[in-house]
């Protein structure tokens, strides 16, 4: 069976963060998609969840595991960009809320030769610890009110007004605001298009640049641009502490601006092996 769209999220245990993510897939306006939980070794409640998530709501869900090795999401990416039933994919991350119309904004708004580049809010600690299942069901989640933007004030909660969904496009040309970099918990891409350049480079080892930045520098070789979806596309990312950039993963982006090479060696197939010899 082919979907519209197939949502991949990368997944490392935080069990109980995921159990939201999936009840807020389960309230899209969109329906035709399925969804792939890319679980780069997470223990065995991320399974129950999971699980649990399949006998409850209506959307297909996937689970795909690896062992745990260290920092590997590249290589569950691909694996999941493999399994995928669908021509379109939607990229996220376990510890991001989509908002309803999050699956709608994607699919409306993707274009040949073009990545989705969406942005998200980065909630407090105090949201973060207040959120429960019935706030996802509500969809109250979405709706910033003063505490939140007192948070923000006080810098405790950063970007809230990517938190604001503007649908008319002349609005949101207006206030000047498009992204134009990549960020890996929110984008979209024809399956395509991840094929020319061999998908995610499993040679990176640890999170920063491997699986967002090396992405979009690779596919703008092949001619792939970047399309904004600032204020469109709305996701909430729970709090945790920040996760420092690999000094390695950098060294490696630089590595690969200088081959200027779209398609890596360690990647979606093997070298010299095209998708249609593997399907």
């Amino acid at each position: 069976m082919k979907f519209s769209l197939s949502f991949i999220i990368a997944v490392y245990n935080k069990p109980d963060i995921l159990r939201l993510v999936l009840a807020a897939c389960a309230r899209q306006s969109f329906t035709d998609f399925e969804v792939i939980v890319a679980d780069d070794g997470s223990g065995p409640a991320v399974r129950e969840v999971v699980a649990e998530a399949q006998g409850q709501y209506p959307y297909p869900l996937t689970h795909l595991w690896q062992e745990d090795k260290g920092w590997c999401k590249n290589a569950i990416l691909n694996a999941a960009i493999r399994a995928s039933r669908s021509d379109y994919l939607v990229f996220t991350d376990g510890d991001c809320l989509p908002s309803r119309h999050f699956l709608s904004d994607h699919a409306r708004e993707r274009g040949e030769g073009k990545i989705l580049l969406g942005r998200r809010v980065e909630t407090s600690e105090r949201w973060s610890k207040s959120l429960t299942l019935e706030k996802i069901e509500s969809g109250r989640f979405e709706r910033l009110g003063f505490r939140e933007w007192a948070d923000g004030l006080m810098g405790c909660g950063r970007r809230l007004e990517d938190g604001i969904r503007i649908q008319n496009r002349l609005g949101r040309k207006l206030l000047k605001r498009d992204a134009h970099r990549i960020l890996g918990s929110n984008f979209s891409v024809a399956k395509k298009h991840l094929e020319e350049i061999n998908g995610f480079d499993e040679d990176y080892s640890g999170p920063g640049s491997g699986e967002d930045s090396d992405l979009q520098y690779r596919l703008s070789l092949v001619g792939v641009t970047g399309k904004s979806l600032r204020n469109l596309a709305i996701q909430f990312h729970v709090y945790h502490s920040r996760t420092k950039t690999d000094a390695e993963s950098r060294r490696r982006l630089t590595e690969v601006m200088k081959r200027k090479e779209p398609r890596c060696e360690k990647g979606l197939y093997p070298a010299r092996v095209q998708p249609s010899e593997v399907e």
